[in-house]
């Protein structure tokens, strides 16, 4: 047994490297990539850059078919609005890369955000690579940028995805909230909730 642990320590980080495990963007971090330029479901290309408003910007990583998303989605439409009346920009990301010719085919995503009415910017993250360098997660995986583009949020969008009634926790509004109003953000991080993002890993 103890042959075994000892094993397992030395193989799971070579292992996780292997499998494209993404660098964390600390909080504070600064964003990158900001002017990648990314096809939007509307037919447009916007960046990062393009989607920040005055006092910062909500990243979230999302897909098609995961069911947490599926419970989530919901709620995007009116995180955007949130977003708005507290002058932060909202992008919702696809970064499954593996999954391209599938359920997150470019041509997949148009027809769910036509479905499911989605009204902000639904992009294609190419080869997962904003997802790689801020080290998303999950879908969903939330990252709030201040207006200085540095990271003051990330994980989940609130404490229950299976119902918005039940809500205690609205992480990501209240951070939002705070930002707008010149505060520190009170919860900086919580454990993310949702189905891994199958990333590009070469």
């Amino acid at each position: 047994m103890r042959n075994l642990l000892l094993f397992l320590i030395l193989i799971l980080p070579a292992f996780a490297l292997a499998n494209g495990n993404p660098s964390q963007l600390p909080m504070g971090g600064k964003a990158t990539l900001t002017d990648l330029k990314m096809d939007d479901v509307s037919g447009a290309e916007i960046s990062l850059a393009d989607a920040k408003k005055e006092n910062g910007l909500l990243v979230v990583f999302s897909s098609n078919t995961c069911p947490f998303v599926l419970q989530w989605e919901g709620r995007y439409n009116e995180l955007k609005s949130f977003a708005d009346q507290h002058k932060v920009g909202m992008v919702v990301l696809n970064s499954n890369h593996q999954k391209r010719d599938g359920d997150d085919s470019f041509d997949a995503m148009k027809k769910h955000a036509a479905e499911k009415g989605y009204k902000f910017s639904y992009v294609l993250d190419e080869e997962s690579a904003i997802a790689n360098a801020y080290g998303g997660q999950t879908t969903p995986h939330a990252f709030l940028f201040d207006s200085r583009m540095e990271l003051v949020y990330k994980g989940a969008i609130d404490d229950n995805y299976k119902s918005a009634a039940d809500v205690k926790q609205p992480y990501v509004k209240n951070a939002i909230a705070e930002i707008a109003s010149g505060k520190k953000v009170s919860v900086a991080e919580t454990k993310p909730v949702g189905c891994s993002i199958k990333r590009k890993t070469e």
